[in-house]
């Protein structure tokens, strides 16, 4: 897909859900196994290596809209952000950003029911997805499907300003290099690369991202410590070390998974702009 071409808006829609649920469901049980070794109860007591899929039917209601809202956003503001071209990373940082941003609104909830799935935070209580959102909503209300919302916020803005301008600036250079619009694959490359640096270097935030979802405290009868005093503590009790648990399998899923999650989306965009013309 040539680097200047700009997609609708149905285009993003559809491209970005197809994307989204293809790299959630292909990649789950890697992400199962990171957020096992993330949690403050340990890697065995959290599962270990059974189970991979719980928690995935919360992948599949969810991973579609929230890939398809981020995309859309974050085409959109492209196209439409009043800033010259010479701004250009500057651009593509501000767009995925709000795309974010509007992409938690579905996102987080999904997240919260996966990571308490996933770690079998509730134990024989909640062996499913559905059973899960159940008891959050019995115990929490709605607001507990909010759950490390700012935490998410705080660290999808960050790997996606990383993430984004890398990747479209390797797309700009390799078509430039090659002399042609690049195909899907290609930009997929481009996509794992620029995901694996960013997944690497945001690990810490995915870790406190994480032990807030699962924090299982109620905020009306004991304050909750604040982001950076949680990471304070887990810096201060586990160590340095704690911070980059599961960094291993985050880089790698991100690494793999933005392949496969870009490079679908080129091909879908692709696919859908050709069959319009």
């Amino acid at each position: 897909m040539s680097s200047q071409a700009t997609p609708t808006f149905y285009q993003s829609l559809v491209a970005g859900g197809l994307a989204g649920t293809s790299v959630d469901l292909l990649f789950f049980p890697i992400d199962t196994v990171k957020t096992r070794l993330q949690s403050s109860q340990g890697f065995l007591r959290a599962g270990g290596f059974k189970g991979v899929y719980k928690g995935i039917g919360s992948v599949v209601v969810g991973s579609a809209p929230g890939a398809a809202v981020f995309f859309c956003t974050y085409d959109t503001l492209k196209r439409t952000l009043p800033l010259p071209s010479d701004y250009a990373p500057l651009i593509h940082m501000m767009s995925a950003s709000f795309g974010e941003v509007a992409a938690c609104s579905i996102r987080v909830p999904t997240e919260v029911i996966k990571t308490r799935t996933q770690t079998s935070t509730y134990g024989p209580a909640a062996q499913s997805s559905l059973a899960a959102a159940r008891l959050v909503l019995s115990t929490e209300g709605v607001r507990g499907f909010y759950r490390g919302f700012g935490s998410t916020i705080m660290r999808e803005i960050p790997f996606t300003s990383l993430q984004f301008p890398m990747y479209e600036l390797l797309k700009k250079r390799l078509a430039k290099a090659l002399n042609r619009p690049l195909a899907a694959y290609e930009a997929a490359v481009c996509g794992s690369f620029a995901g694996g640096v960013a997944a690497a270097l945001t690990t810490p935030l995915d870790v406190l991202k994480t032990r807030v979802m699962l924090d299982l405290r109620d905020p009306t009868k004991q304050a909750h410590p604040s982001l950076v005093a949680r990471l304070r503590e887990i810096y201060t009790v586990e160590g340095a070390r704690a911070l980059f648990a599961g960094v291993v399998p985050r880089t790698l899923w991100i690494s793999a998974g933005g392949a496969v999650f870009l490079g679908v989306y080129e091909w879908a965009v692709h696919s859908l702009m050709v069959n319009t013309v």
